[in-house]
């Protein structure tokens, strides 16, 4: 399986302190497969593990031991994710969240790992497709 894994799951598998940890370590432990993310994922990421040095160092080994593959944005991928979020402007979209969504449509992969199941239930693929959403 392939997913694309959003800022929520990834500070909760690292942070013991977040109401989801547990579920989030599970939900990984029983995950096998390739996990992808964007920069703009990994930047909400250690912003959000601030408090601690040792926590965003483990955030970067999850791309530095390949448990997550970063996939780097382009300049046509930055213009459709400025599409996306004019398209999506009434919830509002962040930045993390259409990049999220543009490398879905660009790579065909349809499974997202977040906690933002009201968003991501909103949000389309082409041919109006649905997101998978785990956990």
């Amino acid at each position: 399986m392939i997913a694309i894994i959003d800022t929520g799951p990834w500070v909760a598998l690292i942070d013991r302190s977040e109401t989801r940890h547990a579920e989030s370590v599970q939900w990984l432990k029983n995950f096998s497969g390739r996990l992808y993310s964007t920069e703009a994922v990994l930047t909400e990421v250690l912003y959000l593990l601030n408090f601690s040095i040792s926590a965003q160092c483990a955030a970067l080994d999850f791309v530095l031991e390949s448990v997550v593959e970063i996939v780097p944005a382009n300049t046509k991928s930055l213009q459709k994710t400025k599409t996306l979020m004019k398209k999506y402007a009434d919830l509002p979209m962040d930045f993390a969240d259409a990049t999220i969504v543009c490398l879905a449509t660009e790579t065909r992969m349809q499974n997202v790992v977040t906690f933002d199941r009201k968003d991501f239930a909103i949000y389309k693929l082409p041919k109006k497709q649905s997101f998978t959403i785990m956990p």
